[in-house]
């Protein structure tokens, strides 16, 4: 069945755990069944469990309150400074040869679907702690102050690895998407 795909894969993107990717799935395809009577049809059907799923995703992390590998920050801090010394020039503005390429129609791109299906090829190449800080934001909607409190860190650390996160993947779907286009 693809819903029960794309929803395992969405789970393991954000879990980056097979197993808690398996049960949050299952535990979010048990709910559908069983709460089916409240399913209005306002929303399409894989909306709904999508819904469903991102809120046992939420749960699960929330509960789980894992702490971040200082470590592994410190060696991303690092590596950030060097990518942006590669990007920038000392004011912060695009060196010459490194300013992103003209990106078309983003409306139309972001329709189709096979920008989604490199999307996740990009997401899944970002650190796990990168990734992870990006999808609580932007696919759980979780607010700063919860990400920083859920993964135990700073409100500067949480800005500057969704700055890592969106550098990442802009420069992935340049690479991968956009550039293949011109």
């Amino acid at each position: 069945m693809g819903l029960r795909r794309d929803m395992l894969r969405f789970a393991e993107l954000q879990l980056r755990d097979p197993a808690a990717a398996e049960d949050m799935t299952q535990e979010a395809l048990a709910a559908a069944v069983s709460g089916q009577a409240r399913f209005s049809g306002r929303a399409a059907l894989k909306t709904w469990v999508f819904a469903i799923l991102k809120n046992k995703i939420a749960d699960h992390l929330r509960q789980r309150r894992r702490i971040v590998d200082a470590a592994s920050l410190a060696r991303e801090a690092a590596d950030e400074a060097d990518f942006d010394e590669h990007l920038f020039d000392r004011k912060g503005f695009w060196r010459p040869d490194e300013h992103p390429d003209d990106w078309g129609n983003p409306e139309s791109t972001f329709a189709q679907h096979q920008f989604w299906a490199v999307f996740e090829i990009c997401l899944t190449q970002l650190p796990d702690n990168t990734a992870r800080v990006f999808m609580m934001r932007e696919f759980l909607g979780f607010d700063t102050a919860e990400i920083c409190r859920e993964l135990g860190i700073a409100t500067s650390n949480c800005h500057v690895i969704l700055h890592r996160a969106r550098m990442g993947l802009r420069l992935c779907l340049d690479q991968r998407w956009f550039g293949s286009e011109g």
